[in-house]
């Protein structure tokens, strides 16, 4: 298990690390695109509303104009979910250097669905998914579909927008091509721990970055400002011009760092704040990674008690054995690959990431149990498909940027990790927390691409100072793989906020059918209540 070695789709870090979560598993459905012709673009002047920053009023004041999102859609299953006519896109100017903001500027794509009420319309609700490196356009308009006719839908304007870098939002990072990426895929490199191969996968960290200057426009000076730090900013610059003067957000997963990183620099700007599948402010990146791994560890047992009790579990029916079922049928692609149809190989690595993706979500148990039923008769075409769900790879082989960012962000994101002997440490403890994953073969201690990056980090693990921030609520999940139940509790603490707790193993649940969960989210978003200390809440 090599899990410091690099941020790239293929690796079990770029899993975890940031606790990927693509959409909500309710936001999955796409609508299907609307036949009646696209209304006119309309535009509208809303801002500036609340504070403003000195030398940012005209950003603040920007009319935004609204119009059909299809132009806006970065691949097919995109354009299928931006048909609706419910649906309005528009494009918010920002600076690209907030130190310089007569400088260049780069765009936002912003995603909105309206509100059905009018009458007791309580303003936007600000979406993001998480990644870092994930679409709140794309989640916004899933949700739409899905809470579009609740009491949510109709009293807040839904609105989702793809930070700096990422989708519509131009320019977008962009470090590999397809083909490299799919290249890279096919690749097992970290299989060698050998003092050469540390050095090929290290000299490969390192390409990665300095391809990611070369092809990103503007190079070094967008991949200096892409961090979280200027996306809050971002963030303040839609609410104003949305006409809000205090800002309404939902974030999951790595939006919870947005969350209370917006927090922390607009305490005055917030009227309220869900923060799902939290990330703990004060874990640097190691200790996150690793109990990440556990939580990924623990989901792969639930997973083995139910796989268990199925008629064709391909684990077997004793749980406590499904560990070393499973490597004994991955540990096979080390060395010899499934080709699949399409001309490609199912290698360890994808079939793994393929697992973990899986993990994320029950609804995907039954899927990860048949991948693994056809692997045994040396098929694989459901992991691939599970891998390239998670890759965000189109039935035509074009990859979102969405790992490109992912690398970016998190590299200007945290301190770079170039200490061999805690990268090996890590490994190490990985394998102990998650053995599922331990390809049995000796670790290395290559670095990833962060510790080569091309530009300094601009922000460091630490706890938010949310002095005159309204209460928060955080929702934590019990047997969460990839955002551990601790993490929200101590950022609850962290935010003098409070805590609900969900019981189920699952990644985030705010919105995703629950009753119990959706009832107290909506009823704090729409009137600032908030649940009794200790509230619990189960799927039942």
């Amino acid at each position: 298990m090599r899990l410091l070695q690099r941020a790239r789709s293929s690796s079990v870090r770029a899993a975890v690390l940031g606790a990927c979560l693509l959409v909500p598993v309710a936001a999955c459905t796409s609508p299907e695109p609307a036949e009646a012709p696209a209304p006119a673009p309309t535009t509208e002047t809303a801002g500036p509303a609340g504070a403003v920053p000195a030398g940012l009023e005209e950003f603040y004041a920007q009319p935004l104009t609204w119009g059909e999102c299809a132009p806006y859609a970065t691949s097919d299953d995109v354009r299928s979910a931006f048909g609706s006519n419910d649906l309005q896109c528009a494009r918010l100017t920002v600076p690209l250097d907030y130190t310089k903001p007569r400088g260049d500027t780069i765009t936002i794509g912003v995603l909105r669905h309206k509100a059905a009420a009018t009458s007791n319309r309580v303003g936007s609700l600000v979406i993001n998914p998480g990644g870092p490196g994930a679409s709140g356009m794309s989640a916004a308009a899933g949700l739409a579909s899905q809470v579009g006719d609740t009491e949510l839908g109709e009293r807040f304007d839904l609105v989702g927008f793809d930070p700096r870098g990422i989708g519509a939002s131009e320019p977008e990072v962009t470090c590999l091509t397809d083909a490299e990426r799919d290249e890279q895929r096919a690749e097992d490199l970290e299989a060698d721990g050998s003092p050469a191969g540390v050095a090929r996968q290290d000299a490969e960290s390192k390409d990665f970055g300095a391809k990611c200057a070369e092809r990103t426009r503007f190079g070094t000076d967008m991949l200096a400002n892409l961090g979280t730090r200027d996306v809050v900013k971002d963030m303040d610059v839609l609410r104003s011009a949305l006409g809000e003067e205090k800002l309404t957000y939902l974030g999951y997963s790595y939006g919870t760092r947005i969350g209370y990183t917006y927090a922390e620099a607009f305490p005055g700007n917030v009227r309220a704040m869900v923060l799902d599948g939290a990330l703990d402010p004060n874990q640097d990146e190691v200790e996150s990674l690793v109990a990440q791994g556990q939580g990924f560890g623990t989901a792969f047992n639930d997973f083995a008690k139910w796989c268990a009790a199925q008629r064709n579990c391909a684990l077997g029916t004793n749980p406590g054995a499904a560990t070393q079922a499973f490597q004994n049928l991955v540990r096979p692609l080390i060395d010899n690959p499934v080709r699949l149809g399409d001309g490609r190989e199912l290698s360890y690595d994808d079939a793994t990431l393929g697992a973990i993706q899986a993990l994320y979500s029950q609804q995907l148990w039954q899927p990860l149990n048949a991948g693994l039923n056809e692997l045994r008769t040396g098929q694989g075409a459901t992991l691939m498909a599970l891998a390239d769900q998670y890759n965000e790879r189109d039935s035509s082989g074009h990859y979102a940027n969405t790992q490109d960012a992912f690398t970016a962000i998190r590299c200007v994101d945290d301190p770079p990790v170039t200490d061999r002997a805690e990268v090996l440490e890590a490994e190490n403890r990985y394998d102990q927390v998650a053995p599922f994953l331990d390809d049995g073969r000796p670790n290395g201690a290559a670095l990833d691409a962060c510790a080569f990056w091309p530009v300094p980090n601009t922000s460091e693990p630490h706890e938010p100072n949310v002095e005159g921030v309204p209460p928060v609520l955080v929702i934590s999940t019990t047997n969460d793989p990839a955002t551990p139940y601790q993490a929200g509790v101590n950022l609850a603490k962290a935010m003098k906020g409070s805590l609900l707790t969900f019981e189920g193993t699952q990644h985030t649940v705010f919105l995703q059918g629950i009753p119990c969960v959706d009832d107290i989210g909506t009823a704090y978003l729409v009137d600032g209540d908030l649940p009794a200390e200790g509230t619990r809440c189960t799927s039942q």
